[in-house]
């Protein structure tokens, strides 16, 4: 069957892999001119199942108000004459339950494990490299009442199979020594050992020229506007590349163009609900290799990740809820930077910090779109949020198995079925 792509971040790249593997006639299509250029170019590096606790959770309505006009803020919400924004916030409440939020755990859990061993397949089949570590992920905590709040999430995580264990803050320094400067700052820890850290954007680099070896076509530098359809189903996408406008045709389509995937999505009448939320993160060479960090962290008050790659240091997080500018701002890098610097004075050459920002496709539950839409021969593959890099080869082969008409081995509530 002919299938066309719509996006080469790391969730289109991983779904083309699966999708060729399975003998399908693959073409990428994407506008910038190679893959991993937005969103997937440098997230915070984490394999994370463990980072399964949703934003939507009791205290977070709270939390959004006390922060609601602080511009460092971990979670910025900005609210604009944006009906969109307005129907996610809301729908953002309703997830805000305990019982939902334990639900969206469940999900989240069971689509991370599954994709992390669906990583390491790969990886043992292709031998792929990506400054990739398997030294697990340690959730610090300087404030004792978010070190109180993890306890619940980290006992259902357990139960679900992933063993996020709770420790002292002794144990965590032992296990990151990097953590030695803060260890008066640190009121407890949890501690996940089978989770794992890499570059997505070398990652999905790499997957791309594989996939071009074993015979996808990649179509660079176009841009998606339309779609022709009939009845229910897309006879064709509209696209400009090159400044000229085209349709290109396949038998089915895949939709994981990430943010834009909604906007997208709405001129097919579709609702999904997926709205931007602006990440940054900074990138920073290492100082001291014995100061600096080997154990991917998470710095939960400051909602901030920090994975070692090679030589380099990424350390990304917050969220800014302000619509589709990329705009960068500067304040919230720099406030990263304090705080990494703070934590770990030694580790980098933090003045020489190299400043990014993008945006994650997010939808209210932390719950992604993988599935048939309603349309017959659409697929969705979007609105991972902050765990499309933990999410993506789970996600992509069993999308491919969707695709196949079978039911993927993972519990998982898979839009459409």
């Amino acid at each position: 069957m002919r299938i066309l792509v719509m996006g080469a971040g790391v969730v289109g790249i991983t779904t083309a892999w699966y999708l060729q593997k399975q003998g399908h006639e693959v073409t990428v299509i994407d506008r910038q001119n190679q893959a991993a250029l937005e969103t997937s170019y440098a997230n915070g590096g984490q394999i994370s199942v463990s980072h399964a606790e949703p934003w939507a959770n009791p205290a977070a309505p709270m939390k959004i108000l006390k922060w609601l006009f602080k511009p460092e803020a971990p979670l910025l919400y900005r609210p604009k004459a944006d009906p969109y924004q307005w129907r996610w916030s809301l729908s953002f409440l309703t997830q805000c339950t305990s019982a939902k939020a334990a639900h969206n755990i469940r999900q989240m859990v069971n689509l991370g494990t599954y994709s992390r061993q669906q990583l390491q397949a790969l990886r043992a089949d292709t031998g792929i490299e990506y400054d990739h570590l398997e030294k697990g992920i340690l959730h610090f905590y300087t404030n004792p009442a978010e070190f109180e709040a993890a306890q619940e999430p980290a006992r259902i995580m357990r139960d679900l199979g992933c063993d996020r264990q709770v420790i002292d803050a002794d144990r965590a320094v032992e296990l990151e020594p990097a953590l030695a400067p803060a260890r008066q700052q640190i009121v407890g820890a949890t501690y996940t050992a089978d989770d794992e850290s890499g570059d997505a954007r070398k990652f999905t680099q790499g997957l791309a020229r594989r996939c071009e070896e074993a015979g996808v076509t990649f179509l660079y530098g176009t841009e998606v506007l339309d779609f022709e359809r009939a009845g229910d189903r897309i006879l064709g996408v509209r696209v400009l590349k090159e400044g000229k406008h085209q349709t290109l045709r396949a038998d089915s389509y895949v939709l994981s163009l990430g943010s834009f995937s909604a906007v997208l999505a709405r001129k097919l009448g579709l609702f999904l609900n997926i709205y931007p939320a602006k990440g940054y993160s900074i990138t920073v060479p290492v100082k001291n290799d014995e100061a600096a960090f080997n154990v991917s962290l998470t710095d939960d008050e400051y909602k901030l990740v920090y994975s070692r790659l090679g030589d380099r240091m990424r350390v990304a997080g917050t969220a800014e809820l302000n619509g589709y500018t990329r705009t960068l701002n500067e304040t919230r890098c720099r406030a990263i930077v304090r705080r990494a610097a703070e934590m770990m004075p030694e580790a980098g050459f933090w003045d020489q910090a190299e400043f990014w920002t993008g945006l994650r496709p997010t939808t209210p539950s932390n719950v992604p779109y993988i599935g048939k839409s309603h349309f017959s021969n659409l697929y969705l593959n979007t609105g991972h949020g902050t765990l499309g890099w933990t999410h993506s080869c789970g996600s992509a082969a069993a999308l491919a198995d969707i695709v196949a008409g079978r039911r993927p081995d993972v519990d998982f509530s898979f839009s459409g079925l």
